[in-house]
């Protein structure tokens, strides 16, 4: 009886190998992805007994300031790390590419549609605050026989270090000098005016409650909080709404992808190319403290390139293009 009862069990720990040992898995950053993340998470999760991947939406800024400080087993962000984040950090890490998606202007104007184009140095000026009403002539000029209000812009802004912001601010210091020189590219800046929500589900949501109000949100939350957003016009002057094939365009652009695949594909040259898209990143240690986590880890990326990439488009990301795949499946290989 007791040779039987063992062999069940011998029998049970191979079928199901490491994934049957519990492991609680801690992360945190980018609220950008974590519609798709959450949704990965999660099936993953199903699919391995035993293993919990706790993600904390906080944005990328903090999910950068915990994975370089070993509070966290792994992070995500839109921003790839500078040089310089990366020699200060207390922990060694990898980026990893894990989808595509876009970043949108939305707006609160009851009086127009869901479609007003914004020219790239019309958003800047926005947010510099150059332009600050609805009926300026310089948004006019761009939507013929729109019926502007004569009402305030209230701009919108993250209130935290993010990702989104790097990703805005990345596209507006590439179409406008003055954004580069007086307030540039970073996860967090020195907004020249506005109000800031946290996370891009805060930005969607003062949005929504402020007649007026513009803001830049990934693509899923204007989708999933039915905000109206616009128009951008592309570097090779045509006028586009943030699709995935304009994101893909967008992505395909790049001919030679870094070996850390840390890139910028804001303002991509492309009649179809959407301008304002970006990788976003896991940030995965390479010398961990806890190898059996890093084995669930390093299962679960395994995991995300073969399962989990055929689900992005339902959540309007655009999956890793296969080249990029190859590359990100081979590094995660590395990976102890």
């Amino acid at each position: 009886m007791k040779k039987s009862k063992f062999l069940a069990f011998a029998t049970i720990l191979t079928v199901c190998g490491a994934s049957c040992i519990a492991q609680h898995i801690t992360a945190a950053g980018a609220t950008f992805p974590y519609p798709i993340y959450s949704k990965w998470f999660a099936e993953y999760a199903q699919q391995h007994p035993g293993v919990e991947i706790n993600y904390q939406s906080i944005g990328s800024g903090g999910g950068i300031s915990q994975v370089t400080k070993g509070t966290v087993d792994f992070a995500a962000s839109d921003m790839p790390m500078t040089d310089g984040m990366l020699a200060q950090s207390k922990v060694k890490l990898m980026h990893i590419p894990t989808v595509l998606g876009a970043v949108v202007p939305v707006y609160n104007v009851p009086a127009v549609g869901p479609d007003l184009k914004f020219a790239p140095d019309v958003l800047a000026d926005i947010y510099l605050g150059k332009i600050g009403n609805w009926n300026d002539a310089r948004i006019a000029k761009d939507n013929p026989g729109v019926n502007l209000p004569n009402q305030e812009i209230y701009v919108i802004h993250r209130a935290e270090g993010s990702g989104t912001t790097f990703i805005f601010t990345d596209y507006l210091s590439k179409v406008s000098p003055e954004w580069k020189n007086s307030v540039g590219a970073n996860s967090a800046v020195a907004w020249p005016k506005g109000l800031g929500g946290k996370g891009n589900e805060g930005v969607a949501g003062l949005v929504r409650q402020m007649p007026g109000a513009i803001g830049y949100v990934e693509l899923i939350y204007a989708l999933q909080n039915k905000i109206a957003y616009g128009y951008v016009r592309n570097a090779a002057g045509t006028w586009l709404k943030a699709s995935i094939e304009g994101v893909t365009d967008a992505a395909g652009t790049v001919k030679t992808m870094p070996a850390d695949f840390r890139v910028s594909i804001t303002n991509a040259p492309g009649k179809d190319a959407y301008p304002i898209s970006s990788f976003t990143y896991l940030l995965i240690p390479t010398q961990p403290a806890d190898m059996a986590k890093e084995k669930v880890i390093k299962d679960f990326l395994n995991w995300m390139l073969s399962q989990g990439e055929g689900q992005v488009s339902q959540l309007d990301y655009a999956p890793l293009p296969s080249s990029v795949a190859e590359r990100v499946r081979a590094a995660v290989g590395k990976l102890p």
